[in-house]
């Protein structure tokens, strides 16, 4: 491995406006790491990292690099560009077993985070290190949120967010209530009233969006989401077939196939998928088959059936008549993105929503309530890990300027 990531760090040709750094969305400093790296400093190098980005390690796994930092460095204009996903990893995973400095000198203020995903851990971190008394409430029995529920092990192994929740939260001194949803037994108002001088809701996306079609309600038929969620509790059968493309249908299609699916069918509106082509290529390389441009029409106990699309340059698609034609399957998986549950909000007087159930926050996270904040997917919807965090930077010291400026009577 040393050998293969000194071999990539050495290719790194120092541009003056390195692009790789422009285009990744919460731009780390890819050649002063490499730089680092390749005197010897990698501890420097990793700290750098880690302070940058909370989640390095998970980032490094799951980002869309071929968008962002390695689709923009120029050796891979005519040739591979330097893969500083390897980079990255080899430095964060190392480094992190390095990380043992325990929580700053308290500064009397509680913080409640509702939920541990991206977002959530990110703003629980970065307000620890200002000395806040952190608290994360999460409604699973373990923090990750998506990460851990949503993004398959081979792809993101639980033992990173294990590694998470040892070093930059029990031993930064946050506190973690599992099995808590807010909005049920303890609302918003109680964590005020028990002194919480801010409260940040990143409870992501966990609903499933539907089809509304014939047949969905059959017991052969679930939702993506819920199935990445414990994927050894269904028994989908031998013959598969996911309804949508894009990147979750292709952690859904490649999970099934791992549980011992034989045959498993994607189904795409359009006649390109929505995944990327690095998630696209290893779908395709590990068996998962593609039918483009085909809308479900009805859902049976033994399949689907699906009606022809024609689609013009512009993307526009027509359904072309008389093409419905049934796929037989044991099982059907509809994967097409998820929305937001409304616990919260439904039990929050002057807590605003927009049409779809997305909080209202202004780019600093501010809601319409003052002293709570959002960020993440429950305002913005289904984005990248990358881009959650990057938002939850801003966010955190939007809430760190906010308590500072409270009277001295409300601290």
């Amino acid at each position: 491995m040393a050998l293969h990531v000194m071999d990539e760090a050495n290719r790194c040709l120092q541009c003056k406006v390195p692009q790789c750094r422009k285009h990744c969305p919460i731009g780390t400093d890819i050649p002063e790491a490499i730089r680092l790296l390749k005197e010897n400093k990698l501890d420097e190098a990793g700290r750098m990292l880690f302070e940058n980005n909370p989640l390095t390690t998970v980032c490094s796994l799951v980002c869309n690099h071929e968008d962002q930092c390695e689709g923009h460095c120029v050796l891979g204009r005519k040739g591979a560009p330097v893969h500083f996903s390897t980079i990255e990893n080899y430095i964060s995973s190392t480094y992190a077993s390095k990380m043992t400095k325990g929580p700053a000198p308290s500064n009397g203020m509680r913080v409640a985070i509702i939920g541990s995903g991206p977002a959530g851990i990110t703003i629980a971190i970065i307000l620890a290190r200002y000395g806040y008394q952190v608290t994360i409430f999460e409604g699973k029995d373990k923090i990750g949120g998506v990460l851990r529920y949503g993004i398959p092990e081979f792809r993101l192994p639980k033992s990173v967010l294990d590694d998470i929740q040892y070093r930059h939260l029990e031993m930064k001194g946050i506190k973690i209530r599992p099995n808590t949803t807010i909005g049920a037994a303890i609302g918003i108002d109680d964590l005020f009233r028990d002194g919480y001088k801010a409260i940040f809701i990143g409870t992501g996306v966990w609903n499933p969006n539907s089809l509304h079609i014939k047949g969905e309600t059959f017991g052969n038929v679930h939702f993506g989401i819920n199935y990445l969620n414990n994927p050894d509790s269904y028994k989908l059968g031998e013959q598969v077939i996911v309804i949508g493309a894009g990147n979750a249908a292709m952690d859904v299609a490649r999970t099934a196939i791992r549980k011992g699916v034989t045959k498993l069918t994607c189904f795409s509106l359009s006649k390109k998928v929505a995944a990327s082509d690095y998630e696209f290529s290893y779908a395709k390389l590990e068996g998962v088959e593609f039918e483009f441009n085909k809308m479900p029409i009805e859902i049976k106990d033994d399949g689907v059936i699906f009606r022809d699309l024609l689609e013009d340059e512009e993307g526009n698609l027509t359904e072309v008549p008389d093409s419905d034609t049934f796929y037989p399957s044991d099982s059907v998986i509809i994967s097409i993105s998820q929305g937001p549950r409304n616990r919260i909000v439904s039990t929050t007087e002057g807590l605003k929503a927009d049409a779809k159930g997305l909080l209202v926050a202004d780019e600093t996270g501010h809601t319409s309530r003052p002293g709570i904040f959002a960020s993440g997917d429950v305002v913005n919807g289904a984005r990248t890990v990358v881009e959650a965090v990057a938002h939850s930077k801003v966010v955190a010291e939007s809430m760190h300027q906010y308590m500072q400026s409270l009277p001295k009577d409300e601290e």
